[in-house]
């Protein structure tokens, strides 16, 4: 059995519509993993027995603690569980259905690795469901679970289930997500829950517990950039000043040169205190420790300074935008001046304009008005003085803040920091209907009878130092001379020409590999073979690849190397830089490399040689021909 320190923690929150059984999903998963106390399960026997349910034990009240919640059959505040297996720990938060409690649900999320979304198949999508997934990728949840309970109330049908699918997958192919899977279940007899059950034999993946034990989670915290907002300064009599809080992202050594934001002081760190490091503190201290930093130098520092490395220094910001979801019954005022709370620094805020707000069905642009209670746009701000905001999908720990209202002190607003240089995703209504597709003269049959070669895309993908581009290299050398109109892409080329305005965020690395399929695609209808080399680490990217070049012509392969052997490899230092802090969201560092489910070929370069490869990969183009 693994121990606690190898077990790694999951965070999960779970949101749908009313009454789609969310909570009795939860106490199935914590009545199958005893997660639950014999004395808690009589109490909810006799609960059970008292509110009249057909059931001798009903799992919803596993979850729905509150008096109120129990008497309305509804879940109305946000319920945190724990619960461990034998591979890891799981806390998890149950958010409410109705959408006056939407405020309850982005709550949950905010800091979840997965979110759960649960659609009753006797229902299907419903606006709710599009609501809370919404909120879930603007929170910056990077992969969606969608559990289509209630299959025994439609026989188990696979036709209703991939309806569902299909409906939501048009839905959500908008949205900002990293991975999104689907699973159909029946909470109430527990099938496909913990286990697979028989009633559902036509599928074949993965069941809700066993896809959160195996899913990679590792790289979701941003261990890169070094975030230390401080807390409270400690100081004693022997001369001692420390400065307390909690490190949100990233890691610090002793003996590293640090600047404070926002006097752009700079020191070193002395020390690193823990009330159990010792007399010499420790020497590196990781996300999310709570530690107490000595520097060289006495400099002043303030409750709601940052303290950050002097080679990774975030942007300061007083005017800034942000994607913001309004929690208050009373409607955003743009002549009240507001408190903005950005992690343990305060400010007097004010609204500047509202650009556009989201309609939740289509997820397009909708009129700017002021926003209203559960309303979700992205707003223009200003604050008093500057904070250390960051684009929230590359750290959600300062990428986000709160707003207070001064009179109540009620928080009436979430905002997401939005960078004014990433590109935005334009939506469908930006798309102008006077485009028109034109057909060649020279049909494509006709080049590949000419050529005596089938068009294809041949997509190998690994990690950095797999090998892809060298094996690349020697494949379009083999085929060129055989004859084949070949052609060949990489990131590092793309990224110097066509991709140069392109950065490294999630949503810019999704259309760097996205521009790349569509140039594919135009060499394929050309007559071309196309060899392309990226990392592309993500299901949800490979899946879009297949779509846009035609999955008759696409063979994706593996280029399956250690992560180990990788790094020793590291042709151009970029581990060592990534190590290091000098970049940020490298794939395998500080960034997952999902496992492909499926592949035309995997090559292993961890024992065989490049010509071995080479010639393994002409072998199954020739034999796929």
């Amino acid at each position: 059995m693994a121990s606690k320190l190898e077990r790694g923690l999951v965070r999960l929150s779970t949101a749908g519509s009313v009454d789609d059984g969310k909570s009795t999903l939860i106490g199935r998963l914590l009545l199958d993993t005893g997660s639950i106390y014999e004395d808690t399960i009589e109490s909810i026997e006799k609960a059970s027995l008292r509110l009249g349910s057909k059931e001798r034990l009903s799992l919803a009240l596993v979850t729905d603690g509150l008096k109120a919640e129990q008497e309305q059959g509804i879940t109305i505040d946000v319920a945190y569980r724990y619960f461990s297996t034998e591979k890891r720990h799981f806390i998890l938060a149950d958010t409410p259905g109705h959408e006056q409690y939407t405020r309850n649900m982005a709550t949950g999320a905010s800091t979840a690795n997965i979110t759960i979304i649960v659609i009753d198949a006797t229902k299907g999508v419903l606006p709710q469901t599009k609501r809370h997934s919404f909120i879930a990728a603007l929170m910056g949840v990077p992969r969606l679970l969608i559990a289509v309970n209630k299959m025994d109330l439609v026989n188990y049908s696979k036709t209703v289930f991939e309806q569902i699918v299909a409906d939501y997958s048009a839905f959500s192919s908008k949205l900002e997500v990293s991975e999104i899977r689907f699973v159909p279940i029946s909470a109430l007899t527990g099938e496909n829950v913990v286990e697979l059950g028989n009633n559902l034999s036509w599928y074949h993946g993965e069941s809700v517990l066993e896809y959160l034990q195996n899913v990679y989670v590792e790289g979701d915290n941003n261990s890169v950039d070094f975030r230390f907002p401080v807390q409270t300064i400690i100081r004693k009599e022997n001369s001692y000043r420390g400065y307390a809080g909690q490190i949100v992202s990233g890691s610090i050594h002793k003996g590293d040169q640090i600047v404070v934001l926002p006097s752009g002081q700079r020191s070193k760190v002395a020390k690193i205190d823990t009330f159990d490091a010792g007399e010499e503190g420790l020497t590196k201290a990781i996300a999310p420790q709570s530690v107490v930093l000595c520097l060289l130098d006495e400099i002043d520092i303030y409750r709601g300074d940052m303290i950050v490395r002097a080679k990774n220094v975030p942007q300061l910001q007083t005017e800034f935008e942000a994607m913001t979801v309004w929690m208050d019954n009373q409607p955003l005022d743009f002549n009240k001046q507001y408190i903005i709370q950005h992690t343990s620094a305060e400010a007097k805020l004010i609204a500047r304009k509202v650009q556009y707000r989201i309609d939740i069905n289509s997820l397009s642009r909708i009129e700017a008005t002021p926003l209203k209670l559960n309303e979700i746009g992205r707003v223009s701000f200003t604050s008093s003085k500057p904070l250390a905001l960051e684009n929230y999908l590359v750290n959600r720990s300062t990428g986000n803040f709160i707003v207070i209202d001064p009179d109540s002190f009620n928080t009436v607003a979430a905002g997401m920091f939005v960078d004014r240089h990433f590109i935005e995703q334009s939506s469908t209504d930006d798309k102008s209907d006077n485009l028109h597709h034109e057909d060649s003269l020279v049909s494509l049959s006709e080049r590949e009878s000419k050529s005596n070669w089938k068009a294809r895309t041949i997509w190998l993908f690994g990690l950095s130092g797999s090998g892809k581009t060298t094996i690349s290299k020697g494949v379009e050398r083999a085929l060129f001379d055989s004859g084949c109109p070949v052609m060949r892409l990489d990131g590092d080329t793309l990224r110097l020409g066509l991709n140069s305005n392109l950065g490294f965020s999630p949503s810019h690395r999704d259309e760097n590999l996205r521009r790349a399929a569509e140039v594919a695609k135009l060499f394929n209808q050309a007559g071309f073979t196309v060899l392309c080399s990226f990392i592309t680490p993500l299901e949800s990217q490979r899946k879009q690849i297949a779509e846009i070049v035609g999955e008759e012509r696409l063979s994706m392969i593996h280029i399956n190397t250690p992560l180990s052997i990788c790094e020793q490899r590291d042709p151009h230092g970029l581990y060592a830089k990534a190590r290091s802090g000098q970049i940020g969201e490298f794939t395998g560092v500080s960034s997952p490399f999902e496992n492909p489910i499926e592949v035309s070929l995997t090559i292993d370069t961890a024992d065989s040689k490049v010509e071995v490869a080479i010639r393994k990969i002409v072998a199954f183009l020739i034999r796929d021909s």
